[in-house]
């Protein structure tokens, strides 16, 4: 058989095809698993950071604007309801102020959050204020210096609105107004026009910033007999007794180098913290806040994927892989399309025709190939039986109506007849003798000039050619007599049968090799590998002359083979052709 080059090989296809699908699904489902995984863990860490913000919000709002927590239980068993999640609340020294519901001891899990309005946690808020400014403690205005201050505003607006500019109102925490532009201001006019607003205080915030004012010096421990004065917008000025009434006064000397930006962060510094301790009693003391799952560990938080996100995950996958079983399916179909298109032939007994070069091809034509040999070869031996029996039949229905006499020469004349019959039996049993690996041969050493002797002897007088001999010597070699009479003699009628009358077949014997040659018509380049074959035939006629079932050299070569030896054929078209047998010596 040949041997199929390993790219074409059906077993390389079916491997390539099995791996690239396994790369292809293994990828696809690690690509989009990854995917959806990470946008689902990242919907639901938004999801959980979301209810966490959300819950750090609502209490810094309530803790900026009441000074205990004792109206916060129902505000905080409302959100873990609607959460589903346990919200606790403890001291710093890990005392219960309020819990949502019973769970596990939370004395030693870590806080999600901080709740102080006046030590804002800034990776939450992402603010740059650490003071929340719903604070406001006693800087919260009553409603006649409210009333009093929209004089200032409505001024401030009318300013804006003569340079060209929009503005607008805020309110904030404690009642102050503030205008703010709504169109680019590129002149500084804003400043300018809210200056009274900004920096005149109402007699509430006059007096809780000279209190402010006070608790700042003491921080810096004193300014040299100067004052600190603070502004609405707090920011802090620090005066000498005779500029106390003036506010516009830079916080440092110009001239005052070298110490510029340590004073001024320390100044910074004290203001935020006496800013801390006046308004300390307006809001509700510091707290650890815990937002847990009421159902696991301490130290846990909750974090389970949800419903839809679980659903995408499954989803994807799921489709993955039945994309993958639908690829190999198709994969595997056009695969086995061949062997089913050969399963179905060989069902109909129909020839199949299958383009390719993969071993299903080349097994798809040899099998064609066998199947028009054994038409040949049942065409051939129904022939070859055919005749014979037809004679023997003809002949011997003419004898028994006294046609023909029963003399030697119908004797003669049936016995070859049978011959003939007996030469095709012999070699479709020596077939399938071959085919059945019972072929024996026994081996003992012969005169190869006794065997060429027998063999030429027993062929001359078969054809109108001459047969002749030539042995080098007395050449001894191991071989079955039997069997080595049927190579010689094989070679040697198929010798006769296509050599034309006055040619002439050589029979030459030279230590262990053998060899037979024709002046006969030849055999064509193109047919030499086919000569071995089974049923072939250089001559397709079929006829008397040539006739023969294609079976003997195929056997002469499985015969030289079971002694070890090798046979060989040379031939031209026309001129002759020439079988070397060579046997172990």
């Amino acid at each position: 058989m040949t041997r199929v080059p390993w790219r074409h090989s059906l077993v390389t296809r079916l491997l390539a095809t099995s791996v690239l699908i396994a790369i292809a699904a293994i990828g696809a489902t690690a690509w989009l698993a990854v995917r959806t995984a990470t946008r689902a863990i990242s919907q639901e860490q938004g999801r959980s950071l979301t209810d966490d913000k959300g819950v750090y919000d609502m209490l810094i709002a309530y803790a900026a604007v009441h000074p205990d927590w004792s109206e916060a239980p129902d505000l905080i068993r409302e959100r873990a309801a609607k959460l589903d999640r346990r919200i606790t609340l403890m001291t710093e020294d890990r005392q219960v102020i309020i819990d949502s519901g019973p769970g596990p001891s939370l004395a030693a899990a870590r806080p999600s959050a901080e709740i102080d309005p006046l030590d804002l946690d800034l990776g939450l808020t992402g603010g740059t204020d650490r003071i929340d400014p719903r604070a406001v403690g006693p800087y919260l205005l009553p409603a006649g210096e409210r009333n009093e201050l929209r004089a200032s505003v409505v001024k401030a607006m009318d300013c804006l609105d003569n340079v060209g500019l929009s503005g607008r109102v805020v309110n904030t925490p404690s009642g102050r107004p503030l205008v703010e532009s709504v169109t680019p201001d590129t002149t500084g006019a804003l400043a300018r026009c809210t200056a009274e607003l900004t920096e005149t205080p109402t007699r509430t915030e006059e007096k809780a910033l000279r209190t402010l004012g006070k608790l700042t010096s003491a921080c810096l421990g004193g300014v040299n007999g100067g004052t600190v004065l603070v502004s609405p917008q707090f920011s802090a000025f620090i005066l000498s007794a005779e500029e106390a009434g003036r506010i516009v006064v830079p916080l440092l000397p110009a001239d005052h180098k070298g110490a510029t930006e340590g004073r001024t962060a320390r100044v910074q510094s004290c203001l935020e913290k006496s800013r801390r301790t006046q308004l300390q009693p307006y809001v509700a003391p510091p707290a650890l806040l815990f937002v847990t799952d009421p159902d696991v560990g301490v130290d846990e938080t909750r974090f389970t994927l949800s419903r839809e996100n679980t659903v995408r995950i499954v989803t994807v996958t799921g489709s993955v892989l039945l994309a993958t079983i639908v690829v190999t399916v198709l994969a595997g179909r056009r695969l086995v399309r061949p062997l089913r298109a050969l399963t179905e032939a060989a069902d109909r007994q129909a020839p199949v025709v299958i383009s390719g070069r993969d071993e299903i091809a080349h097994l798809a034509r040899a099998l064609h190939a066998s199947a028009e040999q054994r038409r040949a070869m049942v065409n051939d031996v129904a022939h070859e039986l055919r005749t014979p029996l037809t004679n023997i039949r003809s002949w011997l229905e003419a004898a028994q109506d006294d046609l023909a006499p029963t003399d030697a020469q119908l004797v003669d004349l049936l016995h070859e007849e049978s011959v003939l019959l007996q030469h095709l039996i012999d070699d479709l049993g020596d077939l399938a003798a071959v085919d059945a690996g019972t072929l024996r041969v026994h081996p003992e050493p012969i005169r190869v000039r006794d065997v060429v002797e027998q063999v030429a002897d027993a062929h001359r007088g078969t054809g109108p050619v001459r047969l002749e001999t030539v042995v080098d010597g007395d050449p001894v070699v191991r071989a079955d007599p039997v069997r080595l009479r049927q190579v010689v003699g094989n070679l040697v009628s198929n010798a006769i049968r296509y050599t034309p009358e006055g040619g002439s077949v050589t029979i030459t014997a030279s230590s262990a090799t053998i060899t037979v040659r024709d002046t006969g018509i030849g055999i064509s380049e193109d047919d030499l590998p086919r000569v071995f074959d089974r049923f072939w035939r250089a001559d397709e006629s079929r006829s008397r002359a040539t006739g023969g079932s294609g079976l003997g050299l195929a056997i002469t070569r499985k015969l030289v083979e079971a002694h070890g030896g090798t046979i060989e054929v040379a031939s031209t078209r026309g001129v002759g052709t020439v079988f070397t047998v060579r046997l172990p010596s």
